[in-house]
């Protein structure tokens, strides 16, 4: 086994190695001087299965290109089989055409990833699972719900009622009131236009109960803000966010502080710069799930058996 990484998100990229006891293959990743991307393979990796770990976050298309390189790079070196480990997977909310003459640029990543010569993709909490569907080489789609349920079960259980931030996100939460064994509401939401979204009520009781809201990412934090501002209006008595990727665009931390949230929990799968860093936000790893993933596809054993 190979573990090569970008620059996307080294330092979970780092506990991934830790947790596996596999050390990163010395690999130079940068740029020309014109911005070009330069990647050189510093060891031998003829006949290996080599794992390239890159969260496609910001800056996007640069962290993209790293990885369509590092894999041309690795095909050519004759790897034996190249897996795709992206925590993050970017244009995921571009998944259909919304309206004419629009891209499906999701399809395109899987398309550019495939072409690049990737045998096997491993991703993490897709914004929609059919992306799954846009590649013709197997997928394994990991979930970061039983991380984020250990911190619920330990920090959040007085009379608890598990809340989808959109219609969209139904199933994601159902799966987390499953597990809890709590009821389902749901925030009724229509959006005018791209990161713009108004509330419009909440379906489901929510009076005197600790609300807990699910969802895929946090970009602007709008839907959050008004979520939770619903909520409390509906008679919530404490607001609570659980998110896989920490996108946190623009003035997003800012809104949560000013916010009725009382802590946002998230994934390292994008590292929070320390000028986004928020008593209000909570990181959680996913190094130890990612890496426990990455050694049953190396041993040929089950992935889904982490998430019975």
């Amino acid at each position: 086994m190979k573990l090569i990484t970008g620059n996307g998100n080294r330092e979970l990229s780092e506990e991934i190695s830790s947790y596996l006891g596999v050390p990163l293959t010395p690999t130079v990743v940068d740029t020309f001087s014109d911005g070009e991307i330069n990647v050189r393979i510093k060891e031998s990796v003829r006949g290996d299965d080599v794992y390239v770990i890159q969260s496609l976050s910001r800056p996007v298309n640069k962290n993209i290109m790293e990885m369509l390189v590092i894999i041309d790079a690795l095909k050519r070196a004759s790897a034996g089989c190249i897996t795709a480990v992206m925590p993050y997977y970017a244009y995921a909310r571009q998944d259909r055409k919304v309206e004419p003459r629009a891209p499906i640029t999701a399809k395109l990543i899987a398309d550019l990833l495939t072409a690049s010569g990737a045998n096997r993709i491993l991703c993490m909490d897709l914004h929609v699972g059919q992306i799954q569907g846009f590649f013709n080489i197997p997928v394994d789609h990991l979930y970061a719900f039983p991380i984020i349920l250990d911190y619920i079960k330990s920090n959040m259980l007085d009379d608890v009622v598990i809340v989808s931030p959109d219609a969209g996100g139904v199933e994601r939460a159902r799966s987390y009131a499953r597990k809890l064994n709590t009821s389902l509401a749901i925030i009724d939401k229509r959006r005018s236009e791209p990161n713009v979204s108004e509330v419009l009520h909440v379906i489901g009781e929510v009076k005197g109960k600790t609300a807990i809201i699910v969802d895929d990412m946090v970009d602007t934090g709008g839907t959050l803000v008004n979520a939770a501002e619903a909520l409390k209006e509906a008679g919530a008595e404490k607001v609570y966010a659980c998110c896989t990727h920490p996108v946190l665009s623009g003035n997003a931390v800012e809104k949560i502080e000013n916010s009725n949230i009382e802590k946002l929990i998230v994934t390292n799968t994008i590292k929070v710069p320390v000028d986004k860093v928020s008593s209000k936000i909570k990181v959680l790893s996913v190094a130890p799930l990612i890496g426990e993933a990455i050694r049953r596809i190396s041993n040929k054993e089950s992935v889904s058996s982490l998430f019975l």
